[in-house]
């Protein structure tokens, strides 16, 4: 029997793509392993989205091909972002690679695994888009799960190449997200995470009824689902229905998700964000009065070309301001192909990199401050498992934390169970992480895990 191990790298969305492949793999027969050394065919599923995920990509598809002298590999299969944007590069430079296939060629990834089709299979961007029959295998723990919502990006930041990579924006309908949540809370899942590369633009394409919050709300009501929480909001069109749900809905997690990538004026308009810093101030001073116990988390770029220290200094004035829960930051990544690439004035690297300290250095000490501010508070906890960092104590995610980009909640208990969650009462904190004493003497909810196949996880 054909054996497949698949690495996948990136974010969730391209999570969710791996598990896509691995459902129809193992739907053709074809037997997942976990350790690459035993698989007959290795697949990875790349990242092309900035330089170091580049980077890694290439890396990974390098110490990969060597099992094809030192394992059992017969073919090495690259698909994902990188290989939608670079396929001919790779195919000459890689002579290593076997199969090359795009971002909408994901179900055409299992005839690739036993040998069939062109090494090139590179099409259009848009050929591909999940529906909920469409096969999925889970690749993480069962109790949380990706939904994507839609695909694709119809904005012009320029900054970024997702619009050549993924084309234009294309919305799931709601009654097909629904039954994919219905069929994964059957699975065992309590926790859907819904992404998109605008999650917020959900239903533009569709009828008037297919709004984000239609969808939200439907999904809050699926039986056995205890949490929906969103991500990758663009900082605009944030409507009351919307808040309403995030603010009160008990299923629906306190958490908004808003990368706003800058604050100073000059540079959100090289970017073209389509706003300006008093757009995003209204934008947070309305989350924050309408869903005063939302967990705020943003993400921002430093060193983008012609940003000067006046407009770094801007940024983390806001960012002191808005005292966000969770923040990312990322160097400006030179891409071609984006609007940005031609741009005068770029940011040296050191200069950049001193930048990202600073931006983080101001965060850490707001977020130590958010996280004390929670000590007595009574919060929900969805267990994970041991912890991979403190021996001898468990770990979990308070609604206000999402799967694997925020801190967790630690706990010595040892009579919980993964899927389960509990009341917890916050003891102390760091950072970024929370410590609490577990409640009562059974769990709010209990997820029903199946053994899964573990993916690499996602960056």
């Amino acid at each position: 029997m054909l054996t497949f191990h698949i690495t996948s790298l990136g974010c969730p969305k391209n999570t969710v793509d791996a598990e896509i492949i691995l459902g129809n793999a193992t739907a053709r027969g074809l037997v997942p392993v976990e350790n690459p050394a035993d698989a007959d065919v290795l697949i990875v599923n790349t990242c092309g989205f900035i330089e170091p995920a580049k980077k890694e990509s290439i890396d990974t598809i390098f110490q990969l091909s060597r099992f094809k002298q030192i394992g059992r590999c017969q073919r090495l299969v690259v698909t994902g972002c990188l290989a939608q944007r670079y396929a001919e590069q790779l195919a000459s430079q890689i002579p290593e690679i076997d199969f090359l296939l795009g971002t909408g060629d994901v179900l055409h990834v299992a005839d690739a695994i036993v040998g069939q089709g062109p090494r090139l299979r590179v099409g259009s961007p848009q050929g591909f888009l999940s529906t909920a029959s469409t096969p999925r295998m889970l690749s993480k723990v069962g109790s949380s799960a990706y939904i994507k919502i839609a695909d694709g990006c119809s904005r012009q930041c320029a900054f970024c190449a997702i619009p050549r990579i993924k084309g234009p924006h294309r919305s799931r309908s709601v009654e097909d997200i629904v039954q994919e949540a219905e069929n994964l809370v059957s699975q065992g899942v309590i926790e859907i995470n819904l992404v998109a590369q605008d999650t917020l633009r959900f239903g533009h394409d569709l009828s008037s009824t297919s709004s984000l919050a239609t969808l939200v709300q439907r999904l809050a009501n699926v039986p056995g689902l205890h949490w929906v929480r969103l991500l990758y909001l663009y900082p605009d069109e944030l409507d009351d229905a919307l808040l309403e749900l995030i603010a009160h809905h008990p299923h629906v997690a306190p958490y908004i998700d808003m990368p706003m990538q800058h604050a100073a004026d000059p540079v959100l308009k090289t970017m073209r964000r389509g706003h300006g810093q008093r757009r995003l101030r209204a934008i947070v001073e309305r989350i924050r009065k309408r869903a005063p116990h939302a967990s705020l988390r943003s993400a921002f770029i430093v060193g983008f070309p012609g940003e000067t220290k006046e407009d770094f200094d801007q940024l983390v004035s806001f960012v002191q301001w808005a005292r966000f829960d969770h923040l990312g930051v990322f160097r400006y990544s030179d891409e071609e192909d984006t609007a940005a690439f031609d741009l005068p004035d770029k940011v040296p690297p050191r200069e950049s990199y001193r930048r990202f300290r600073k931006l983080m250095s101001v965060q850490r000490p707001i977020a130590r401050a958010n996280n004390r501010q929670k000590k007595g508070q009574i919060l929900q906890v969805l267990v994970e498992g041991p912890s991979e960092e403190h021996e001898w104590v468990f770990a979990g995610r308070h609604a206000g934390q999402a799967p694997d980009i925020d801190g967790h909640v630690l706990f010595s208990e040892s009579d919980v169970q993964p899927g389960e969650i509990w009341s917890a009462e916050v003891l102390t904190s760091s950072d970024y992480d929370l410590v609490v004493r577990i409640q009562g003497d059974t769990p709010i909810a209990k997820a029903r895990l199946k053994k899964i196949l573990p993916v690499l996880p996602s960056r």
